[in-house]
């Protein structure tokens, strides 16, 4: 899904128009040469600065320097996220992350939430707490929120800040924290935006609602 293309030009990029549960989902899917391609394009560099300030991430945007080849982007990824004992450095699932409850409790609410919008996940690609998979979600979510009737966007609003805070918000900054001190790669500075890109959003909902309340 390539949300950044080659016809990007620098700062300017329109972000408001970018899901962008939809591009985290795409930077951290596995590897591929597409996405590869996409990511290492020279304008990116300054895209994501522009990206890092809008999401009000600490200080200066780190220097994002992409992988010099696909093979040492895959490498990485699969170091980080897919491989290690007795799990990988940094897994992309919330049960690795949340200890106060059991994985199959973890996993068994991730499904009722799908349920509520008629979804499934993919036991192929992954368990119902990968962040992919909740990132489709939240993503299938907005679509819905966007294409609703004024009488559904309330609860459809309240499932996503549910959603956030139940889940995402549970495990997303713990992995970023990780992250940080086993890695200084440019997926280090992608888990830091996405995980004040869920803040922000979680901040915006309540602010809607306490708008709507006023």
């Amino acid at each position: 899904m390539p949300v950044v293309t080659e016809d990007c030009s620098g700062t300017r990029f329109d972000w408001a128009n970018v899901d962008l549960y939809r591009f985290f989902a795409f930077v951290f899917g596995s590897p591929s040469r597409e996405r590869f391609d996409i990511l290492a394009q020279p304008a990116l560099k300054d895209v994501i600065a522009d990206l890092w300030q809008r999401l009000g991430c600490a200080g200066e945007c780190p220097d994002l320097v992409w992988f010099a080849d696909y093979e040492e982007y895959e490498a990485a990824y699969i170091a980080l996220f897919d491989v290690g004992i007795p799990e990988p450095p940094v897994p992309l699932f919330e049960s690795a992350h949340d200890k106060t409850k059991p994985a199959q409790e973890v996993a068994l609410e991730n499904t009722w939430f799908y349920d509520v919008l008629g979804l499934t996940w993919d036991s192929s690609r992954g368990v119902p707490d990968y962040l992919i998979t909740q990132l489709e979600f939240l993503a299938a979510v907005r679509y819905a929120l966007e294409n609703a009737p004024h009488a559904s966007v309330q609860n459809l609003s309240h499932l996503e800040r549910d959603f956030l805070d139940r889940h995402m918000l549970n495990w997303v900054p713990l992995a970023s924290a990780k992250l940080a001190r086993v890695s200084s790669s440019a997926f280090g500075s992608f888990m830091i935006m996405l995980a004040n890109s869920l803040q922000n959003r979680r901040d915006e909902i309540n602010q809607a609602a306490s708008n709507s309340a006023s």
